[in-house]
């Protein structure tokens, strides 16, 4: 089974005490480039999503967006620093005493001075926290995987539509090469009646520069070259797995025997045929882009 490289999955996990929502998308990458936004409470988790992500997940540019909401009410408590509060007891009577001053100093006054009473947050039992972060990871991950696999699908039957497309154009090639020496071997036979007359033709000569023309736009190399590749990159997609890569260097290849078949060519039908080669080889190298 191939895999896209785009791809969307969505998980929320909704417990007593907290609700944990994982959304993930991703595009094309040439590596696998994972981005992580998360509250910062969460931050010491980030190298644990990472490796968790790296089972589901090859190749592509990954966002993971993470939104956490705490239910519990008793999560936090107040502390009250008796010390702290008896040091500003004794200095304000001290300055009373020292000013001739009023000391009118009032309990809810004191409460009101800084680290007298303070809001702590109680110890996160972090256990618990990421195996509810994990199964929304994993919930997401696998939504995920099942768009890619989706679209994946769609993917290879239409790059093995494309590939029979181009073998068709390769065997009409091969067929069309011999055509072509004949052919340019009948015009300089007619061309040597017209300027000769009757004269006998050598016919040494003749095969010489039949032979020489030959080599010159013979492409067999070529399409035997590019029939292996177009067949190596069906037999890779009837494979499946993290392919893209191999797929990609497949059809480099593919479109460097398209051009110099190309280049070689001394005839019409053969150069409409290798344009069309190189257009179907380019949609091909698209469609391969985005495969994981």
């Amino acid at each position: 089974m191939i895999k896209s490289m785009t791809g969307f999955g969505r998980c929320e996990i909704a417990e007593k005490e907290r609700k944990i929502t994982v959304e993930i998308k991703a595009v094309n990458h040439r590596y696998l480039d994972v981005n992580i936004k998360m509250p910062k409470k969460l931050n010491f988790f980030e190298s644990s999503i990472r490796t968790l992500l790296k089972e589901y997940i090859q190749r592509g540019k990954v966002d993971i967006f993470v939104t956490y909401e705490d239910y519990t009410e008793n999560n936090v408590t107040l502390k009250y620093n008796q010390e702290l509060a008896a040091e500003y007891v004794k200095y304000i009577s001290q300055m009373a005493e020292d000013f001739s001053l009023n000391n009118d100093l009032q309990a809810c006054t004191l409460s009101r001075y800084p680290e007298v009473l303070t809001m702590e947050e109680q110890t996160v039992d972090e256990d618990a926290l990421w195996a509810t972060l994990e199964k929304a990871i994993r919930g997401a991950a696998e939504q995920f995987v099942e768009t890619r696999m989706r679209e994946g699908t769609n993917l290879k039957e239409d790059l093995l539509q494309k590939l029979d497309g181009m073998l068709q154009y390769v065997e009409e090639i091969e067929k069309r090469s011999p055509e072509i020496i004949a052919e340019y071997r009948q015009k300089i036979q007619d061309k040597v009646a017209e300027l000769l007359g009757d004269t006998q033709i050598d016919e040494n000569r003749l095969a010489t520069e039949v032979t020489i023309f030959a080599d010159k736009i013979c492409t067999d190399e070529e399409t035997v070259r590019l029939k292996s590749h177009i067949l190596a990159t069906k037999e890779t997609l009837s494979q499946g797995g993290s392919i893209g890569r191999k797929l990609d260097f497949i059809a480099q290849e593919m479109n460097r025997e398209a051009n110099t078949i190309l280049s070689k060519a001394n005839d019409l039908t053969v150069s409409d045929i290798a344009i069309n080669l190189k257009t179907d080889i380019e949609k091909v190298r698209e469609q391969i882009q985005n495969i994981e």
